[in-house]
């Protein structure tokens, strides 16, 4: 049997948070960074977003197999009732469960913030490839997620460009 939690991030994560990330970065244009940060860059960054945001991982069998955590969708003050999601999960793990139980946990802590829309920024390819496919979208999807807007050839990773997607979920009441 499996044990799953879910627990706030914090910078001891740092070294496997970064083992995760760094698979992506360079192996994926999952990413459009082009180099794995360093140990204190990346927790610095966890450092950062939990200033004001939530920053969770998951951990299966006391191992943690991915994270996710919300920040500013802009900085101006009337954007404060929207949030930018991201996740990553361990690449050895993906569809079993873990990213969706996840991004549940980091929903209900952003509506209790007063959170009222989320957004997720994804790389998305024009032909999928060996680098991007269109998973992410597809799970953001299943999610409740829809997209409002797409940016063409806007990153350029592995000698190829990629178009930005921008997905929207509305968790809260406009009142």
């Amino acid at each position: 049997m499996t044990d799953t939690e879910i627990r706030t991030a914090n910078v001891d994560d740092a070294e496997r948070l970064l083992e995760i990330y760094s698979y992506y970065v360079d192996n994926t244009a999952i990413t459009f960074e082009y180099d794995v940060p360093s140990i204190e860059e990346f927790q610095c960054r966890i450092r950062n977003i939990l200033e004001k945001y939530p920053y969770l991982c998951i951990l299966q069998n006391g191992v943690i197999q991915g994270y996710a955590y919300a920040g500013p969708f802009h900085t101006r003050a009337a954007y404060q009732w929207s949030a930018e999601m991201t996740i990553y999960l361990d690449h050895h793990t993906k569809r079993c469960g873990l990213g969706r139980k996840l991004y549940e946990a980091l929903e209900e802590k952003l509506k209790a913030m007063g959170i009222l829309n989320i957004y997720a920024c994804i790389g998305y390819p024009m032909k999928e490839d060996e680098y991007l496919t269109k998973n992410s979208a597809q799970f953001h999807e299943h999610l409740g997620y829809v997209k409002v807007g797409e940016f063409h050839n806007c990153g350029y990773k592995f000698r190829r460009w990629y178009n930005m997607i921008y997905m929207e979920k509305l968790i809260g009441e406009h009142v």
